[in-house]
């Protein structure tokens, strides 16, 4: 029994490692997680903060919200869909590995690639734009961790929900660009009509980047995590009856 489990282990470590290893030959993976994202903070980073002097205290978080929601939304349903939408899926079912295996091996290795991201935004940008750490970076990572797993949640659902790639490419614009837009990360969310404000607390880049944002407790605080503890059961429910769904085609 020991040596069965010890087996086991070895073999979701390995599987992990090699959905790593892939994601790094993935040139889609490494554009929406690396490239894009650093390209964008490079650029928006030295224009945020020579108009918005006072967007150095918030840059490390606006510019991480960012790049994680384009990294989970944009670059991980892809992935899904070549894993459940090829024969790899017959290959799990033919060697009796679980379908959810699938799953939790390429949201770890992007939960991996966007931490390190995360993190080369947050060393560089003190450096490179006078941007102003996190008071409490235990609070900060944490916050980070739970926005990321929110985030690979829902992109997780739209992997398992849609089959085609161009409605997929279409369901993740839909969800990415109004993250973006009204989470209050490019300017404030109180200068957005109330419809809209309202709309924007329906994603969780608006309570990741609040989260993030903010200062140790408090009722705002709270708040963003009972919002996004909201949002990953629910997508974690679509990806239960997603993955349900796949094996009975």
């Amino acid at each position: 029994m020991k040596a069965l489990t010890q087996k086991m282990g070895y073999g979701i470590v390995y599987g992990i490692g090699l959905q790593f290893r892939l994601d790094l030959r993935s040139k889609s993976l490494l554009v929406t997680c690396y490239l894009v994202p650093l390209v964008f903070y490079a650029i928006m980073g030295g224009i945020f903060t020579s108009v918005m002097p006072g967007v150095s205290d918030t840059l490390i978080q606006s510019m991480t919200v960012m790049g994680v929601s384009m990294g989970a939304l944009i670059g991980v349903p892809p992935t899904l869909a070549e894993i459940y939408g090829t024969d790899v899926r017959r290959m799990y079912q033919a060697g009796g590995v679980p379908l959810s295996f699938g799953l939790a091996a390429a949201a770890l290795s992007a939960f991996i690639h966007l931490m390190i991201m995360s993190g080369i935004i947050c060393v560089t940008a003190p450096l490179a734009f006078g941007a102003s750490l996190p008071q409490d970076m235990p609070r900060y990572v944490a916050s980070l961790a739970l926005f990321l797993i929110v985030s690979l949640s829902i992109a997780c659902a739209l992997g398992v929900w849609v089959r085609d790639q161009a409605k997929l490419t279409m369901f993740s614009q839909l969800i990415f660009l109004p993250s973006i837009m009204l989470s209050g990360i490019l300017f404030p969310s109180d200068l957005l009509p109330e419809f809209l404000q309202t709309l924007g607390r329906i994603f969780p880049a608006a309570w990741g980047y609040q989260l993030m944002a903010q200062g140790a407790g408090g009722l705002e605080t709270a708040g963003s995590l009972t919002a996004l503890t909201v949002i990953l059961i629910l997508a974690c429910i679509l990806c239960a009856l997603g993955l349900r769904r796949r094996r009975s085609d």
